[in-house]
């Protein structure tokens, strides 16, 4: 190694000079400004009421914005030199010059260029918007002790002017520290003993030799060009045929909100894309990736003349819309349906706005990737996927993934071609190029890799560095070559080489971030609900429309799916953003379940008769009959169906309830008349519940002690069920995030008595409720056991007043199992319900839908939930996580009143045989009630295999008057089944999940024969006559 410590440090030491020779300034730029809290146009604030903010100037409050302008003028020293502005006002600015949004200062970018060839006298006015902020961004607590506040609340200012300057860029200088620092990274990760080191150091020695920065400034010019053409020659060495490839590409992960708002994300947009569109400019090779519709639609809403630029960027091929959602969604608790509709809308808006079909699925920060979503991505037309995520995990001390480059199969046998890519703000110096390399897992079998670059989370994205290291590594001799290109480029590529047999089954597990399946649990609570109401709501929408000619609001239903979309990226719904985050997405909830709740009962009303009539329609959603109990108005004393029957009734705190069993998709009326009397099979003491087939005893607790089966004469409970285990919950890295897996060993002790009082004792249903102290937290909880049912609901309310404390509801039962079974998306998946192996302990919380089982062959035992979705299952225990209090982002998520309900099912039997699906669906879809009256019953749909589902019904997404449906097999059995249809049909297709048709059906006498592979998801258009 011919660099000794002498030559090493002389070579550091020019390098460093040349760093100090980049800019010099030729003046300072004085501001006048104003602030504000509205989002303005650049019209609007050049109208303000500007006074002036000279350098020390404090100001913003907590949300507050800045606009600072003034106007340079170039001296003579500026002539034909590279003039760039350096701004700092104080905050995260973007930068106009003459009415153009020319580029951004934040993190990692410094310099806006006013003019590549500069004229002097030549004017240039500026103005500048930046961010003051909102206190401290805090991303982790640790153990915090009484008092402490995690996120204080800001002073009256938080940013203060700063010294602005315009000067002249030195490029000559630049590109040699450039052309420096790639040399030397390369010497650094090759042989020291090789040749290419050698002749790299020699060439160093000889560049500090050259260049001399104590001469005068011209002649100081002259060695510095003098070095570079020393230096010439060894990047001009290529590599052999061996070299692998990595395919390129700028990128800027915004996160849709975070430590920020909403309103702030606009704002980085338009600085980050304006920053983007300048480097295009400036290097005609570079392509930039921004994966979500839903901020290019921010931007051609708040900045349209930014946005044409977008657009001419985009045919030029530099700017790259793909990713294939409207958002980088969870997938975790995400809703099935809500999937689809991020493809559909995402896919539709690139289509549109740039004729752009998207095939890649682009995701690279999700916490963890649901096993339905390979057949969900096929079937929108998605070929390919890749993230980076997944190798987060390592930091938990997980299992570690074993591919790169691998076909996923999800849980219907779907395929997806998938590459992981490593690190989505990566640089592209020689040293993390060649990391970027040697970090693959896949040591065999592959020579290229994706490489996404620049900077992101808060936006930015690439600079000129990334794009100089790029241009002199293209083929750099010891350095993997490089390409910019598009995504799918590298895609394309691969399919070319051949794919490499690798596959990989189920879920891509991530093995951290297991507190997001609970924190934020209103905002949970308002997605499940909001997917829930849109359901109904395009279900009766859609069915009035074609039969009643109602006019569905296309765009108010179209609108309220793209804000249930929009609040599902990955730092929303999972729960890892701050206060203001969740108070805005809980607002948006409420909007859009009174919207739809609104649509649903207005188009159910077209569906009667006589909506004027004294009575009441019970409207059911299910494609199933059922029986359920709803309330009756004040003046009914009771309740008969149009040909007279009676129906059981009993009294309620709020009033009469009646239960009517209700037609599959169809509507049953209900008129004034006699309760029918049944005999009363309920009992209800403080300390027990019991029909005809479960008899519950609780403890003083409220704990459930035994759950006697009457039916099978055997006791299901194996300890205490209906248990709340409290545990300190303090995670080491990330509050709002992890779960760590040595909370079990921190109990928290739970001993208050409950308090009990008996509701309502039959005939239709016992209501028990049990008061109780959690802690600091006091909980309600009406005990709900209908007759003749084997499930029991747990309606509860709790003031929940805790720091760092986990609340999981433990049901303990005598079924022996090996693993538990899980409902995802469209399906179910088995997961272990023990440690045996690294994997499977590090399963330790994973994510449910509406819910969780634990089943023999013979019989089974399943905790079911309307908006909860942690859970684990240990030895015999299901244990659903119900909330957790982390102290940041947001020091008070979650504090206050929640909402939920939770239920058990025990059954006999097979699963097959099982209603376990029909009751989570029953729990979640409650009927809707209509006052006035139908001339008949109806049902809409049926079908005849209890284990396929109707899950939605909707008006087309090219607004056609045919109406869709999507089914799909929930249970993992081949299905032959009938599809019923009373409306009348005159055709039938099955179609891709965008609605393209694939084929024709045969209909006979309204009947469609439909064939099923497991877990398969079938969308079917109906064509009316």
């Amino acid at each position: 190694m011919s660099l000794n410590p002498e030559w090493r440090h002389r070579v550091l030491s020019w390098k460093d000079e040349l760093t100090r020779h980049f800019y010099i300034p030729l003046g300072e730029i004085q501001w006048e400004g104003f602030t504000t809290k509205e989002l303005l146009t650049y019209s609007e604030a050049s109208k303000g009421s500007f006074s002036p903010m000279p350098q020390g100037t404090r100001w913003g409050a907590k949300w507050e914005y800045g606009w600072f302008r003034s106007t340079i003028t170039l001296p003579d020293e500026a002539a034909g030199k590279r003039i760039v502005l350096k701004v700092d006002v104080g905050g995260e600015s973007a930068i106009y010059v003459n009415g153009v949004n020319a580029g951004a200062k934040d993190n990692e970018h410094n310099e806006v260029t006013l003019t590549m060839n500069g004229v002097p006298g030549q004017q240039y006015e500026i103005l500048v918007e930046a961010y003051a902020g909102h206190g401290p961004r805090v991303a982790s607590a640790g153990p915090t002790p009484p008092g402490r506040l995690t996120v204080p609340e800001p002073g009256p200012t938080q940013a203060v002017v700063g010294e602005s300057t315009y000067g002249i860029w030195e490029e000559e200088v630049y590109q040699l520290w450039l052309d420096v620092q790639t040399l030397f990274e390369v010497r650094e990760n090759l042989d020291p003993d090789s040749l290419r080191v050698a002749e790299i150091d020699a060439g160093l020695k000889d560049f500090t030799l050259i260049v001399d920065f104590e001469l005068p400034y011209e002649e100081m010019m002259k060695t510095i060009r003098a070095g570079r053409e020393r230096l010439k020659p060894l990047l001009e060495c290529v590599n052999g045929s061996t070299a692998p490839i990595m395919f390129a590409f700028g990128h800027s992960h915004i996160d849709v909100a975070w430590l920020w708002p909403l309103a702030e994300t606009e704002r980085k947009c338009a600085r980050t894309f304006a920053t983007q569109l300048a480097l295009m400019e400036e290097y005609p090779e570079y392509k930039f990736l921004q994966s979500q519709p839903h901020l290019y639609m921010m931007v051609k809403r708040l900045y349209p003349e930014l946005y044409e630029r977008i657009k001419q960027a985009v045919k030029k091929g530099q700017f790259i819309p793909e990713g294939g959602m409207w958002v980088e969604a969870d997938t975790n608790i995400s809703g099935g349906e809500s999937l689809i509709r991020q493809f559909i809308h995402g896919k539709r808006f690139f289509k549109e706005e740039f004729g752009i079909d998207s095939q890649l699925c682009w995701l690279p920060d999700v916490f963890g990737y649901s096993a339905a979503l390979p057949q969900i991505m096929k079937g929108c037309g998605i070929k390919y996927f890749s993230t980076q995520k997944i190798f987060w995990g390592a930091y938990t001390g997980g299992e570690p993934f074993p591919y790169n480059t691998f076909i996923w199969e999800g849980i219907d046998g779907s395929e997806i071609l998938v590459h992981l890519h490593n690190d989505y703000n990566s640089h592209t110096n020689p040293a993390i190029l060649i990391e970027r390399w040697k970090e693959r897992v896949q040591k065999d079998g592959i020579s290229t890799r994706l490489l996404p670059f620049g900077y992101g989370d808060g936006g930015g994205g690439p600079t000129r560095d990334h794009l100089e290291y790029l241009r002199r590594c293209k083929d750099l001799e010891g350095v993997p070559r490089t390409r910019i290109c598009h995504p799918l480029d590298f895609f394309h590529d691969l399919e070319k080489r051949g794919f490499p047999p690798n596959r990989y089954v189920g879920e891509l597990y991530f093995q951290a971030h297991r507190g997001t399946y609970t924190s934020q649990a209103r905002t949970k609570r308002g997605n499940r609900k909001s997917e829930i109401a849109l359901r109904e709501a395009e279900m009766w929408g859609a069915t009035a429309r074609i039969l009643k000619g109602y006019a569905f609001p296309l765009q108010t239903i179209d609108q309220a799916w793209k804000t249930v979309l929009l609040n599902q990226f990955h730092d929303i719904l999972p729960g890892s953003s701050i206060q203001r985050v969740y108070e805005e997405a809980e607002a948006d909830y409420e909007r859009v379940i009174s919207t739809a709740t609104k649509v649903a009962q207005e188009a159910a009303g077209t569906l009667l008769d006589r909506s004027s009539e004294k009575a009441i329609t019970v409207f059911n959603s299910l494609s199933w009959n059922r029986k359920a109990v709803v309330p009756l108005p004040g003046e009914f004393k009771g309740a008969t169906l149009a040909d007279g029957q009676p129906l059981p009734v009993q009294p309620s705190e709020d009033g009469l309830l009646a239960e009517v069993e209700v037609p599959s998709c169809g509507w049953v009326t209900l008129y004034p008349g006699d309760g029918k009397a049944i005999e009363n099979a309920i009992k209800a003491t403080p300390n027990s519940i019991e029909n005809e087939l479960l008899r519950i005893e609780f403890n003083d607790k409220g704990e459930i002690v035994s759950i006697f089966d009457k039916e099978a004469n055997r006791e299901l409970a194996a300890g205490p069920c209906n248990s709340f285990k409290m545990y300190k919950d303090v995670p080491g890295r990330w509050d709002a995030w992890d779960i760590d897996s040595m909370y079990s060993l921190t109990p928290v002790e739970l001993n208050e008595p409950a308090s009990f009082e008996v509701i309502a004792q039959g005939p239709l249903m016992a209501v028990l409720r049990v008061k109780r102290m959690l802690h600091n937290s006091l909980m309600t909880q009406d005990i709900i056991l209908r007759h003749n049912s084997r499930r029991v609901d747990f309606v509860t309310t709790i003031d929940w007043q805790e720091s760092h404390k986990l609340l999981k509801v433990a049901f303990p039962v005598n079924i022996h199992a090996n693993e538990g079974v899980h409902e995802i998306q469209f399906g179910h998946l088995k997961r272990p319900n023990h440690k045996s192996r690294r994997f499977d302990a590090d399963r330790f919380e994973v994510c449910n839908h509406k819910w969780s089982a634990l089943m023999e062959e013979n019989r089974g035992f399943a905790v079911l939930n309307d908006c909860k979705y942690g859970v684990n299952t240990l030895g015999n225990s299901i244990n659903l996580t119900l909330l957790r209090a982390p102290l940041a982002p947001d020091m008070n998520a979650d504090k206050g009143i929640q909402h939920f309900t939770y239920s058990f099912y025990a059954w006999n039997g097979s699963f097959a045989e099982s209603d376990v699906i029909r009751e989570a669906y029953d729990l979640n879809c409650p009927v809707m009630v209509v006052n006035g009256a139908a001339e008949n019953c109806a049902s809409l749909f049926s079908l005849d295999a209890a284990n396929v589902i109707l899950e939605t019904v909707k008006v087309p997404e090219d607004g056609s008057n045919d109406i869709i449906l999507r089914l799909y097999e929930s249970k993992r059995m081949a299905t032959r089944c009938t599809l019923s249809v009373t409306i009348p049909v005159a055709g039938a297709e099955q179609t891709d999940m965008l609605e393209n048709t694939e084929k024709e059906l045969e209909v006979h006498v309204n009947k469609i024969e439909l064939d099923f592979r497991p877990f398969e998801i079938k969308t079917i258009r109906l064509k009316l006559s």
